[in-house]
This record gives structure tokens, sequence and C-alpha cells, in this order.
């Protein structure tokens, strides 16, 4: 696991239930989970078990119904209140499944977006988006325009829009989902580069097993709608892995067990 500069989740007694036509709709039970500073974490179930949900929670993009959030110690969701904490907020960055970059500001301007709302100047967003560029590969796109790049580019435009503002935790809901299988491969050595050096808390939602557990520390499974967590599945394989890793015996063990709890989904 990664010690770094990444904050703690907290999780406890975390609940949603959507209020829908036909009546409550109980997307995710109350639900406990600890995640340490510097973890990389991976939610993993099956459609419509709440793992997006839980992660949008996280982000504070959804109020949850009942429970408590905190981020490094202190809550997301303050009192009465639906609005999160915008010091928590500060310590988070998202990533969406697709990159939602705006197809007329170039590459780093992409990038930049985060800083421009907080007053940093234009020399200094500049600077601070090249310095970034050079760890998620993409110093020579800098001045490119999103449709120029492939798909696997344009989601490590996303990545480092979110890690622009140098939050402590990363929240990603299933980044990789739509690209091939060998730019996926390639997307999951970066993550785990960009993790490793950086130090951040990472929290991942997928529906890849094996993506789960060639990245996780830990990978989180969640049952079928209302989500509950199910399994929580330690992954101890040394740093950093490469995708040999895949021909461990004991990395087709994890695979096989967790697809076993998934009922035989991939």
């Amino acid at each position: 696991m990664s010690t770094g500069s990444g904050a703690s989740i907290s999780v406890r007694g975390v609940g949603k239930t959507y209020q829908a036509g036909a009546g409550p709709v109980r997307a995710l039970l109350p639900t406990d989970l600890e995640v340490a500073p510097g973890e990389f974490v991976v939610l993993l179930g099956p459609s419509g078990c709440g793992k997006t949900t839980l992660l949008r929670m996280l982000a504070g993009l959804i109020t949850p119904t009942e429970g408590v959030i905190e981020i490094g110690g202190k809550p997301l969701f303050s009192g009465r209140s639906a609005e999160p904490s915008r010091d928590a907020l500060g310590s988070l960055g998202f990533v969406f499944q697709a990159p939602n970059l705006m197809p007329w500001r170039k590459v780093w301007r992409n990038i930049a977006l985060p800083l421009e709302g907080k007053g940093v100047s234009k020399a200094e967003r500049r600077a601070r988006v090249e310095e970034l560029a050079a760890s998620v590969g993409l110093s020579d796109f800098l001045d490119h325009y999103p449709k120029a790049l492939s798909g696997g580019m344009q989601q490590r435009v996303a990545i480092a829009r979110a890690l622009i503002h140098h939050p402590s935790i990363l929240l990603m809901d299933e980044p990789f989902g739509a690209l091939d299988a060998m730019t996926r491969d390639s997307m999951n050595l970066l993550l785990q580069k960009v993790w490793m050096d950086m130090g951040k808390t990472v929290v991942l939602v997928t529906h890849s097993i094996s993506e789960a557990v060639f990245l996780a520390d830990r990978v989180v499974l969640l049952s079928q709608r209302p989500g509950r967590i199910q399994d929580v599945v330690d992954v101890d394989f040394a740093r950093p892995r490469d995708l040999t890793v895949a021909d461990d015996p004991h990395f087709g063990e994890l695979v096989g067990r967790l697809r076993k709890q998934l009922g035989g989904h991939r």
C-alpha cells in the first residue's frame, strides 16, 4: 500500500433511498467502510448494486439518506445540511466514465479549468499543467484539441484535470470502461504509476474483476441491489505490478473467488 499525501475516508452507516413514483427504492443499505490514507480501494459489483451511488456520495454529488461520511476526519456533510463542506470538496478529485472535455479548449486549458475558478494566473496555470503533464504522458499534446486525441489520451487529460488542484483523494467511476483491452492495460499501468508517485488515496469503481485485482490494495465487493458489502478481498501482490502478475496462480484464485460471488459476471 502506498503511504503518501492521501487523506482517510470513513463511511459509517451510510445508506441511500431514492423516492420514485412507485415508492421508495433502496439503492444502498447502511454501509461501513474505512479507507486508509494512501490506500487504493476498488468497488466491484453487478450493475445497479449501488457502487456508483456510494462513490458519488463520497464525492458530495449525492446526499446520503442516512449515516456519516468523513474526509480526513472531518464531516463531508455538516449537520442537517444537504450541501457538502467546501473544505472537504477541495480534498477530492473526480474522474467520470467519459472524459467530458471541452472541444473548443486546448488540452492544457481543459486540464487547467479547475484553477481558473480559483483565480490562478494564466502563467501559473500553464506552469502547473506542464509539471503534471509529464506524469501522465501528455507533455507533447498540451496544445492539441481533444478531437486529435485517442480515447485513452482523452482520459489522461481527464485524470490530469482531476489532479491539477492537488487533491488528497481521487475518486474514479469506471474511467476505462469504454477503452479497448490494450489501451485499458496501458491506462491501468499509468494509474498505478501516478498513484505510487503521488501517494493519493484512490477509490475506483469498475465492472472488471481482473482490473480490480490488478489495481487494488483491497477489493470491496457489493451485492445486488439493495447494495451491501458482501466481501472485502485483500490483494497483496508487490508493487509496482506489471501485466505478468495475471499469470500468477494466486491472481487467478482471487479473480475466481470474486467471479463466483458475482454469479459468473466478468
